[in-house]
């Protein structure tokens, strides 16, 4: 078992701007880590470095270069890179195209590009942790929000196959798979999201104790809600009943929005 401690780690978390990003970088900063809180919103990224002790340093995690400069900055910074949260990510409302490509952008092509920035520097080290954000959703499904769902699974496997490729040469990865949060992102999920992740819904602050309780070892899957892994397991034994049920959800569900 591979634990991470956090005291002088040197730490980036992703979308640190608020929800549970800002409560990870909160986090860990107690812990004593060194946290470079990255987010499209400088404002943001700023805010929440000055209440952590860290750095801020705002980009998009979707464009190449940008993610580049990021890991660069974290090695120039710290001469190290102990852990990097990949914890961008969106859940546009539509299903348009560009909802899609919002979706895909920064749900799974950022995991990606953090991926490709890292890997040559933490396999020659022999060590180093990614940590990604992805959610219930990409181990059970998101019912009302295909991209979000689709997105999510990508973002898991692509997860599972970093760990399967990389875990002999000292990389840990970890797939952060929660249900509902209580973040801005479940504030603007509408009425569906409401009705399906409001009554389970945990704090950012709850969210993040899961992360720090996993980084004492090297699950992959990190579950903050403990119910998941029984609904992950009874959708592997029977698809087709799980899929029965998640459609008389879905019934269910389009009954309530139409009859509030």
């Amino acid at each position: 078992m591979t634990a991470l401690h956090l005291d002088r780690a040197a730490v980036v978390v992703t979308g640190a701007g608020s929800g549970i990003g800002a409560a990870l970088a909160r986090r860990f900063a107690a812990d004593g880590a060194r946290v470079i809180v990255n987010d499209r919103d400088p404002v943001a990224a700023q805010r929440v470095a000055d209440e952590t002790g860290g750095l801020a340093f705002p980009a998009d995690v979707a464009d190449e270069a940008q993610v580049a400069a990021l890991v660069d900055y974290a090695w120039d910074t710290f001469g190290a890179l102990d852990l990097f949260c990949a914890n961008a990510g969106v859940a546009p409302p539509a299903d348009g195209a560009d909802a899609w490509e919002l979706a895909w952008r920064v749900n799974v092509r950022s995991h990606v590009l953090a991926a490709q920035a890292l890997l040559p520097r933490w396999l020659a080290a022999g060590r180093g942790r990614l940590l990604v954000t992805a959610s219930a959703a990409g181990l059970l499904t998101m019912l009302g929000n295909a991209p979000y769902a689709v997105t999510k699974h990508a973002a898991v496997a692509h997860a599972e196959w970093l760990r399967a490729t990389y875990a002999h040469r000292g990389v840990v990865v970890q797939a952060l798979c929660p249900q509902g949060v209580r973040t801005p992102m479940l504030e603007a999920s509408g009425p569906g999201g409401s009705v399906l992740l409001d009554p389970g819904a945990i704090s950012a602050e709850e969210c993040a104790e899961a992360v720090v309780a996993a980084l004492g070892g090297d699950t992959f899957l990190v579950l903050p809600h403990a119910e998941v892994a029984a609904y992950y397991a009874r959708r592997a034994e029977d698809p087709d009943r799980w899929l029965r049920g998640m459609n008389r959800l879905q019934q269910d569900l389009e009954q309530r929005l139409a009859n509030p």
